[in-house]
């Protein structure tokens, strides 16, 4: 679905309602294409105390690696990463 500024103002909430339905809201700008109105993914994650458990249960990691405090911090990502 792509709709004008104009008349995504006025629809917004019907919008917003179409883009969690799963469709396509794209909204233009003198007739080209500027922003889309996307559902936000909820991501799941690991949770490694679960995971830890599960394998001593089952028997399938002898030792579980530890993990340094910084391996959650995001800055740690972004130096691994080159990012900064």
């Amino acid at each position: 679905m792509e709709v004008a500024v104009r008349e995504a103002k006025a629809r917004l909430s019907e919008l917003i309602a179409a883009a969690q339905a799963g469709e396509r809201v794209i909204i233009t700008k003198n007739g080209q294409p500027t922003v889309e109105i996307v559902q936000v993914r909820r991501r799941g994650g690991i949770d490694f105390e679960k995971l830890r458990a599960a394998s001593e249960r089952f028997g399938l990691a002898e030792t579980w690696p530890d993990w340094p405090a910084e391996f959650d911090d995001p800055a740690f990502s972004r130096r691994v990463l080159g990012l900064e």
